[in-house]
Formats: C-alpha cells, sequence, structure tokens
C-alpha cells in the first residue's frame, strides 16, 4: 500500500530496498494472502481474478512497520493486501468519521 507521508517515518530508511528484495524473494509475484491462499498474481501483468494491473506491495503481518522482520512481510497484490488490511482500514475509517464528527461539533458550538 502507498505510504503516507504521517506513517514514513515508521519505516525503515532502507524500505523500498527491503521490499524489492521481499518481493525479488517471491519472484514477483503475489504470495497469497490468507483468503485467497493460492493467488500467484504476477507483478505488472493482469490480475487473473480482477482484471486490473497488479503492483505488489509489501504487507506487514502485524500492521506495524516497524517490524521488517523477514517472517512479518509478504508481497501481496492489491487484491490480497486489501483483504488482509480490511478491518483496520475499516476501523480507521470509523475513527475518521468520529473526529470529523466532533470537529463539525466543536464548529457548531463556536457559532453559537
Amino acid at each position: 500500500m502507498p505510504i503516507r507521508p504521517s506513517e514514513r517515518a515508521k519505516y525503515p530508511k532502507d524500505w523500498r530496498e527491503i521490499a524489492r528484495q521481499v518481493c525479488a524473494a517471491q519472484g514477483f509475484k503475489c504470495a497469497g494472502s490468507p483468503k485467497y491462499p493460492s493467488c500467484r498474481a504476477v507483478h505488472g501483468m493482469l490480475h487473473p481474478a480482477t482484471g486490473s494491473r497488479v503492483v505488489l506491495t509489501v504487507a506487514h503481518l502485524d500492521h506495524d512497520p516497524r517490524n521488517s522482520e523477514w517472517a512479518n512481510l509478504r508481497a501481496w497484490c492489491q487484491r490480497c493486501h486489501l483483504t488482509y488490511d480490511a478491518k483496520q482500514h475499516a476501523t480507521n475509517a470509523a475513527r475518521t468519521r468520529r473526529a470529523a464528527k466532533r470537529n463539525g461539533e466543536l464548529f457548531v458550538n463556536d457559532a453559537q
């Protein structure tokens, strides 16, 4: 997944090289995720299930970008990575909506 600028400091300085090594070790193919264990979509090619161009990204199984131990990393296609991270994305979205609602309420109170 793309690294948000606010998260960049959590990744090691050589993250691009680490990610490249993980992808290379997996033959630039998706390693398959818990939901799609047989996925082997090839980087740069059309995904056999989704039809989108495959861009391998490296996932942290524990969702902690500071933990770049080899056993914690997997090269996954978009479908596998997004599916694996779906619960975390939903939690983050809910947190963002709550914060926006609180901010909106602050502006309403300030106007009174």
